[in-house]
């Protein structure tokens, strides 16, 4: 009888409910992680940003959902929009000193001031003469990394890195990484308290194959794991793991220092757009075409130093084709969910 009954405590702590949706201007594109979000714990704010064609909608929502703010980012080419230019990611960038939001598309990656988007500081053309003329360009996969550091992914497979001041504008490209052959899918990474751990950055693309690195003033590659099966349509990192969600609906497990798969889970009947990681507790978000957001728990095993992963919620969408699923706070005690053509950002929260 004890153990049934905490059973059902465990079942219940696991269990979210539907919160009011927050509107936005326009509906959601069909891209890979179509949902950024920042929490403003001191403020009492969430910041969220939705892509659809070459405009951001950009919601400044406080904690109950009932004040809201709206802005709608433009694509742009240097200081000129672009009307043409699609938008094809839009993240929020944590780094030590500053928070700022970057934008990919098909003409470059611009980088703009914190909450309120209004200040472009830099812009990057890409380069379609690198490009073979059938091939489409555009950037895609956005992390900071270690430092001082954004990375950003590109249709040929280069990975860019932006060295960012403290303030200002004066951002410049300190490096390229040159080891994927197919578009970068996502890029991750972690903030590592122990300078000596062995990894904190990882890219993929879309032949599925994913690159680890040490990142610093020279990126250093780590190890390199092969394609599997199809595309890696998103990735994320949490205290020295790896976790990769495939076009298959399923998601792999690999230990960042060796690149050992641990672990491998059905999650989805369809393409998983989107994961996201908490990272005070270790739960993993994954949101699919099939309408599913299903939430799970990584860990470690101290007797065997093995990485589990195990399921602990399942919420259905109803008319749901996800495109992008975040969770709200660190803990992962809220997540938001945004699909194709809806104009709304859905929410819940742990009961």
């Amino acid at each position: 009888m004890e153990e049934l009954t905490n059973l059902r405590r465990k079942l219940f702590a696991n269990m979210y409910r539907k919160e009011k949706s927050i509107q936005i201007k326009s509906s959601a594109s069909a891209l890979y992680n179509n949902l950024s979000v920042l929490p403003i714990l001191d403020k009492n704010l969430t910041y969220f940003t939705v892509v659809h064609g070459n405009t951001v909608n950009m919601v400044s929502a406080s904690g109950d959902g009932l004040n809201l703010s709206h802005r709608q980012l433009q694509s742009k080419e240097g200081s000129v929009a672009v009307s043409s230019s699609m938008i094809t990611q839009a993240s929020w960038c944590a780094l030590p000193y500053r928070v700022l939001l970057v934008l990919t598309s098909q003409k470059g990656i611009q980088v703009m001031y914190e909450s309120d988007g209004s200040i472009m500081v830099y812009w990057h053309a890409l380069d379609a003469l690198e490009t073979p003329p059938a091939q489409a360009v555009f950037a895609r996969g956005i992390a900071a990394a270690q430092g001082h550091y954004i990375c950003v992914g590109t249709s040929s497979g280069l990975v860019l890195v932006f060295d960012i001041p403290n303030k200002g504008t004066n951002i410049t490209l300190a490096e390229v990484l040159a080891e994927h052959r197919e578009p970068i899918t996502d890029i991750a990474s972690e903030v590592c308290e122990n300078k000596d751990c062995a990894a904190d950055l990882v890219t993929a693309d879309d032949s599925g194959v994913l690159c680890v690195w040490k990142s610093g003033e020279d990126f250093k590659l780590l190890s390199k794991i092969s394609a599997y099966g199809g595309t890696c349509s998103s990735v994320k990192m949490w205290n020295g793991v790896i976790a990769a969600a495939y076009g298959s609906g399923q998601i792999r497990v690999y230990d960042a220092a060796t690149g050992t798969v641990h672990a491998e889970v059905n999650a989805h009947a369809r393409w998983i757009y989107a994961l996201d990681i908490a990272p005070e507790s270790g739960k993993l978000l994954s949101g699919a075409e099939d309408s599913f957001v299903q939430i799970w728990k990584l860990g470690r095993n101290p007797d065997t130093n093995t990485i589990e992963i195990e399921h602990s919620h399942s919420e259905c969408v109803t008319d749901a084709q996800i495109s992008g699923a975040r969770f709200c706070d660190p803990e992962g005690n809220a997540f938001a969910v945004t699909g194709y053509d809806l104009s709304e950002i859905i929410r819940y929260i742990q009961v």
